[in-house]
């Protein structure tokens, strides 16, 4: 700064500007619930006219506090994870937080490091998704008693609280309309169930649901595929290439799905007609592929909400009343119809696709 650029205000000059005392102002700034609407808005239009921009290293070196929070994704590559993420950042931003997101890319060994990195940031809170981390998580949130809100998921974690859905449930209930609709011989594409619960209980719910009704899940048709289009879509090379095919292929992701029926297409698998195909997550491209994608209805953008006010009411020692869980419904489109009879099962033997 040479001696020609004016002097950076400062928070006295906020509070001269804004008419109120320089302790009401600093409270105006770092606890904006606390401070009445009118005093609330003087300092906020003293703020703009001044340029003012606060120390945020001191202010959390006075308040104990950055007004951070963690928010750590296996990917962003699934549009439902981003909507989440979305609604978590707006609400936080209500609440004067700010969100430091992270991403392992479904790597437990990479989880550690990158929630490790995030908490040395000195975040108020974490966010992370699913219920199956290593120990060392958990014992590294709870040494440094860090407030954990664990997402999509509801079960009794080792340490912090649920936000999530029923996974089991979810997956149950899609099977028992493929069941409905006459389909015995059902496959499953799932992400990898190591290290991965949500993904264990999803084919636990269609394995049970088709128990109840007589059937068993084949073990050679549950294929471990990323939750990605090429997932899906390596899942259906394999499929083609079986002598006695599955009618239908439930997807635990809508991009999984989506990359099946591209796939379908290519090895001239027609859907519904020789196997129908179901999703997981209704996000906003489910409706608009042909057919239109039978599939799963994660309230994605409420997780996000409850998350940011629950994490929030565990730092602040507060109860917003919330639901701890959301329910999912399922869709039902074209991709999803009646089973082919038998003599219309032979599908197309498996012809060499273009990756």
């Amino acid at each position: 700064m040479t001696n020609l650029d004016p002097p950076r205000p400062t928070l006295e000059d906020v509070a001269k500007l804004a008419g109120v005392s320089l302790g009401s102002a600093s409270r105006a700034l770092s606890v904006p619930d606390q401070v009445k609407p009118k005093t609330l808005a003087q300092v906020k239009r003293a703020v703009e006219q001044l340029g003012y921009v606060s120390n945020g290293a001191a202010r959390a070196l006075a308040s104990k506090r950055t007004r951070t929070i963690g928010a750590i994704y296996p990917t962003m590559y699934n549009p439902a994870f981003v909507e989440s993420l979305h609604t978590l950042q707006q609400t936080l931003w209500g609440l004067n937080y700010q969100v430091v997101l992270a991403i392992h890319e479904y790597i437990p060994e990479r989880e550690y490091d990158v929630v490790r990195a995030v908490v040395e940031r000195g975040v108020d809170g974490v966010v992370l998704v699913g219920t199956a981390h290593e120990d060392r998580v958990f014992d590294l949130m709870r040494q440094r008693r860090i407030p954990l809100v664990l997402t999509w998921q509801m079960d009794e974690p080792r340490y912090g609280e649920c936000i999530g859905f029923d996974n089991w449930r979810a997956t149950y209930e899609m099977t028992k309309e493929v069941l409905a609709r006459g389909h015995e011989r059902v496959a499953i594409v799932c992400g990898s169930m190591t290290n991965n619960q949500r993904a264990r209980q999803r084919v636990a719910g269609t394995a049970d649901a088709m128990k109840e009704a007589g059937l068993e899940l084949a073990s050679d048709l549950v294929f471990e595929e990323p939750f990605s289009i090429e997932g899906g879509r390596d899942a259906v090379r394999q499929i083609a290439a079986l002598e006695e095919k599955p009618t239908v292929l439930i997807c635990h992701t809508d991009l999984q799905a989506i990359g099946a029926l591209h796939e379908c297409g290519i090895q001239g698998i027609r859907v519904p007609e020789d196997m129908s195909i179901t999703g997981m997550d209704d996000i906003e491209l489910a409706a608009l592929t042909k057919p239109a994608l039978t599939t799963i209805r994660v309230p994605t953008k409420e997780i996000g909400v409850l998350a940011a006010r629950r994490i929030v009411g565990l730092i602040e020692k507060r109860s917003f009343n919330d639901p701890l869980s959301v329910k999912c419904e399922v869709v039902l489109r074209d991709s999803l119809g009646e089973a082919p009879l038998p003599a219309k099962r032979s599908l197309p033997t498996r012809r060499k696709a273009s990756r």
